[in-house]
C-alpha cells in the first residue's frame, strides 16, 4: 500500500486575518487560497501557548509546555519526550527540515532524526541568511523565504522515489524585523493599508495587567522596526492617534510583502507537486506557529489570548482523501497535530507516541461528527511579565461562545519571566454578542453562572491535561528544559538598560 507524504509548512507570527481565504482585509494570498479551494480551510485552531519556541514544541511532541519542557523563547528542546518526527523516521519515512527551528541548534537540542535539516540560528536572517546543519555553518545568499524552498525543492528532486517522505519547510518570514523582498516593496502604497474597527481600543474595561503591555504600536514600536525615526511633528502624546496610524502603515506594510514572498513560494511548492506527480497522496498544510496582533487593540506582537493571537491559520490539501472546498469549525489545538499526522501516515498514535496529549482531527477533515471531540481549548501563557513586552502569565478556556481568562500573575521560576507577583484578574468575553473581546464581563453579575461553568470547565481541563492550577507563589513548577544562556545574558542586560535609563 502506498504511505502518505507530508509536507508541513509553518511560517512565523502569520496572523489567519493577513490570509484572503479567511476574509483578509488587508492583503490577497492567491496561492495559498488556492490550498483553501483544493482542500481545507480549518476555523477554529488554537495555540497553547502563543509564542514561537513553545508552540513549536507543543506541535512536534503533541504536548502542553508543562510536559516538553520548553515553556518560554528562553527554553530549548531537551527531547524529554518524543517527537512525530522520531516515530515517523522508526516508521521508514525519509524526514528533512529546512528553515526556522529555534528550539536549540546544539547538542541536546539539536535537531534529531532528520535525514537532512538546514536551519538559521536562532530568529534567523531575511537576507543572505547563515545557516547551521550537521557540519557547521554558512552563508546562504539571497532572501531567506527563496532559500528554503529552494532546498525543499531540491530534496524532493534527489530523494528516491519509493521512499514515503515528511518534510518541514519552515519559514522566517514575516516575524520581526519584517524585511521584504526587493521585488515586493512596491506593493501597498501609503495609506491604502484599513485600519482594525479596534485599533484604538481604550482597554478601559481590560485588567490592569493587560493595560499594562509593552506592544503598543503608537508608544512601543521602534525605530528599529519602521527603520525610521518617528517625525518631529507626530512626537509627544497630542499627537498619538496621528503616530499610531503613521507607525501602522510603515509596519503592515512591511510584514504584508514579507507575506507576499511565503504565497509566492507555496506556489511554487504546490506547482512542483503537480509536475511531479506526488500531489494525489501528499498531504500539504499550511499554518503559522500563533497569530499576531496585526493593529488589533492598537497592538502589534502575541502572547495574549485574544483570538488574534490566539488563532492559527490552517490550511491542508490531500486530493486522496480531502474533499476540495471543505471547511472544519472543530475546535483544534496545535497539541493536536502530532496524532493527525502520524494518524495520516498510518501509525497507531497510542503505542508510538505514548505521551501524546493530542487527538488526531482527520475524522473533522472527513466531515465526520465526533460525538466526545472537545467543545474547549486550554491555554497557558508562562513567559511572565518579560522584559521586552511585559505580557502577565496566564491560562484560560476559550469555547464556541465563551472566553475566561484567569491572569495569576507569577513566573513560576520560568526562564525569562519576571519574579515580580501581580494581583490576580479575571476576564471574561461572550464572543456571541462581543467577537472582538471589546468588554470584559468578568464581574457583570448577569455572567456569574456562566462564568462559574467556566471555571468548573477550567479546571477539568487543567486535570485533563496534568496542569497545576495557580495557588501562590509556593505553586509546584515543571522542570524547564535547557535554556540558552546567551539569550538569557541578553535577557538580564535588556532589563539593566531599562533600569538605568527608567
Amino acid at each position: 500500500m502506498t504511505r502518505t507524504n507530508i509536507i508541513f509548512v509553518m511560517s512565523d507570527d502569520h496572523a489567519a486575518h493577513a490570509i484572503s481565504a479567511y476574509g483578509s482585509r488587508v492583503n490577497h494570498t492567491p496561492h495559498l487560497d488556492r490550498m483553501a479551494t483544493e482542500g481545507a480551510r480549518l476555523d477554529a485552531v488554537y495555540c497553547t501557548n502563543a509564542i514561537c519556541s513553545p508552540s513549536r514544541a507543543s506541535i512536534l511532541t503533541g504536548t502542553y509546555s508543562h510536559i516538553n519542557g520548553v515553556s518560554s523563547i528562553w527554553t530549548q528542546m531537551d527531547y524529554r519526550v518524543p517527537t512525530f518526527i522520531d516515530v515517523l523516521k522508526e516508521n521508514g519515512y525519509r524526514t528533512s527540515l529546512f528553515g526556522k527551528w529555534h528550539l536549540g541548534e546544539e547538542g541536546v537540542s539539536a535537531p534529531r532524526s532528520f535525514d537532512d535539516w538546514k536551519v538559521f540560528p536562532g530568529q534567523g536572517d531575511y537576507i543572505d541568511p547563515e545557516m547551521i546543519d550537521e557540519n557547521g555553518s554558512q552563508v546562504v545568499e539571497g532572501y531567506a523565504t527563496d532559500i528554503v524552498t529552494d532546498m525543499a525543492i531540491d530534496w524532493l528532486d534527489e530523494r528516491e522515489d519509493d521512499e514515503p517522505f515528511c518534510m518541514l519547510v519552515h519559514h522566517k518570514a514575516p516575524h520581526r524585523p519584517w524585511v521584504p523582498d526587493e521585488k515586493h516593496r512596491d506593493l501597498y502604497d501609503d495609506g491604502s493599508i484599513p485600519e482594525p474597527e479596534t485599533f484604538f481600543d481604550d482597554h478601559v474595561s481590560r485588567s490592569r495587567a493587560v493595560q499594562g503591555v509593552h506592544m503598543s504600536i503608537a508608544d512601543d514600536m521602534g525605530a528599529d522596526d519602521l527603520k525610521t525615526e518617528v517625525p518631529e511633528h507626530l512626537r509627544g502624546p497630542e499627537n498619538r492617534r496621528a503616530r499610531m496610524s503613521w507607525k501602522y502603515q510603515i509596519y503592515m506594510r512591511d510584514y504584508l510583502q514579507c507575506i507576499q514572498s511565503i504565497d509566492d513560494n507555496v506556489g511554487r511548492l504546490l506547482d512542483h507537486l503537480d509536475e511531479k506527480g506526488l500531489s494525489e497522496n501528499t498531504l500539504v498544510v499550511y499554518t503559522s506557529d500563533q497569530g499576531f496582533f496585526l493593529g488589533d487593540h492598537g497592538w502589534f506582537d502575541k502572547r495574549l489570548m485574544l483570538d488574534p493571537s490566539l488563532q492559527m491559520p490552517m490550511l491542508m490539501r490531500w486530493p486522496a482523501e480531502i474533499e476540495a472546498g471543505t471547511r472544519c469549525e472543530g475546535i483544534i489545538t496545535n497539541v493536536d497535530f502530532a496524532a493527525t499526522f502520524l494518524d495520516v501516515c498510518g501509525v497507531d498514535v497510542d503505542q508510538a507516541l505514548p505521551t501524546n496529549q493530542g487527538r488526531s482531527f482527520r475524522p473533522l477533515l472527513r466531515g465526520e461528527e465526533v460525538e466526545d471531540w472537545p467543545d474547549a481549548a486550554y491555554y497557558r501563557y508562562w513567559e511572565h511579565d518579560d522584559p521586552i513586552h511585559a505580557a502577565p502569565a496566564h491560562y484560560g478556556i476559550r469555547t464556541r461562545e465563551f472566553k475566561l481568562i484567569h491572569y495569576y500573575g507569577a513566573g513560576l521560576g520560568v526562564p525569562g519571566a519576571s519574579e515580580r507577583l501581580f494581583e490576580s484578574e479575571w476576564e471574561l468575553y461572550d464572543l456571541r454578542q462581543d467577537p472582538d473581546e471589546m468588554r470584559n464581563v468578568a464581574d457583570d453579575p448577569e455572567y456569574a453562572e456562566i462564568r462559574g461553568e467556566l471555571e468548573v470547565k477550567l479546571d477539568e481541563y487543567q486535570r485533563h491535561y496534568g496542569d497545576e492550577k495557580y495557588r501562590g507563589p509556593e505553586t509546584p513548577r515543571p522542570e524547564w528544559g535547557p535554556y540558552d544562556a546567551e539569550m538569557l545574558q541578553r535577557v538580564e542586560e535588556y532589563v539593566e538598560n531599562i533600569r538605568a535609563t527608567s
